[in-house]
């Protein structure tokens, strides 16, 4: 993809990324080697997914140079705090057999709903990771599921200000307060689900879409994906088949009108998949979905 958006701190991220979430369950490497030969560059793992060392096998197979893959992990709750963040990272690379990681993000703001502590913790976890960039050991440090008081809490201390936010965002769940938040910032959204649960299961949203499907000679899924990428938020898509891989990415030979891009903003809220980072704190890696 000859496209990119500039991120805050020089590092030029492809306009569509691959997410690697349930991968291990099938063959992850062989999926990710699709995703490659379909023209991806920008991946996205966490150490909560399992898939770093599948994702880093891909990339030494795949024949691609390093530098043109951007590379995406996540530090789970349970390795929030300074010295765990600096050890979490180290488990990370060691996973994916990478010298360095190009964007690594705090995967959730809190890790209990009670008290405030949160806020420190995040902070602590932050310095850590700034720790990191000077270290060379990371390109750029960001954050996930990061609403706009959680990022405040670290754009307020005044030191390295976020360059990616990724959230479920969707049609049906568009998120407009974090995204506008992320903008007023200069951080870039990233969508993960961007084609929610379910779709937009209201009636009339899901025959507005079906219209604009037969209108652009695409899928409801290209609209979902177009509708984002339109407002320059980077969606992270998931598909097992070569052919979806491929559609997907297939989404800039049309442009959805103003009119459309309100219409699909404004859709009640569905495909919603419940999980509040404020509220729904995953008391252990099993239950969480993403």
């Amino acid at each position: 993809m000859e496209r990119t958006i500039l991120l805050n701190n020089g590092i030029k991220l492809p306009p569509i990324g691959f997410g690697t979430y349930k991968t291990a369950e099938s063959d992850g490497a062989a999926v990710i080697l699709d995703a490659v030969k379909a023209g991806y560059r920008f991946f996205d793992t966490a150490s909560l997914y399992e898939t770093e060392r599948a994702l880093g096998e891909a990339v030494k197979r795949s024949g691609v140079a390093r530098h043109e893959f951007i590379i995406e992990t996540k530090l789970w709750i349970d390795e929030m705090g300074y010295r765990e963040a600096k050890e979490a990272c180290e488990r990370s690379l060691k996973r994916l057999g990478l010298d360095y990681i190009d964007l690594y993000l705090i995967h959730w703001p809190r890790p209990s709903s009670e008290g405030e502590e949160w806020r420190e913790l995040d902070r602590e976890t932050w310095r850590a990771m700034e720790s990191l960039l000077k270290e060379g050991k990371v390109r750029g440090i960001g954050c996930s599921n990061f609403l706009p008081h959680h990022l405040r809490n670290l754009v307020e201390e005044g030191g390295t200000v976020p360059a990616v936010d990724q959230l479920e965002m969707h049609p049906g769940y568009s998120q407009e307060a974090a995204a506008e938040y992320c903008r007023s910032q200069g951080i870039v959204p990233l969508a993960w689900s961007p084609l929610g649960r379910g779709r937009a299961n209201s009636i009339g949203c899901e025959e507005y879409i079906k219209q604009l499907a037969e209108k652009y000679g695409k899928s409801a899924a290209q609209i979902y994906i177009r509708f984002l990428v339109q407002k320059g938020i980077v969606p992270c898509v998931k598909a097992s088949s070569y052919e979806h891989m491929k559609a997907n990415l297939n989404v800039f030979d049309f442009e959805l009108t103003e009119d459309e891009l309100s219409v699909i903003s404004c859709m009640p809220q569905t495909a919603w998949l419940g999980e509040h980072p404020d509220f729904a704190i995953p008391t252990k890696r099993s239950n969480f979905e993403q």
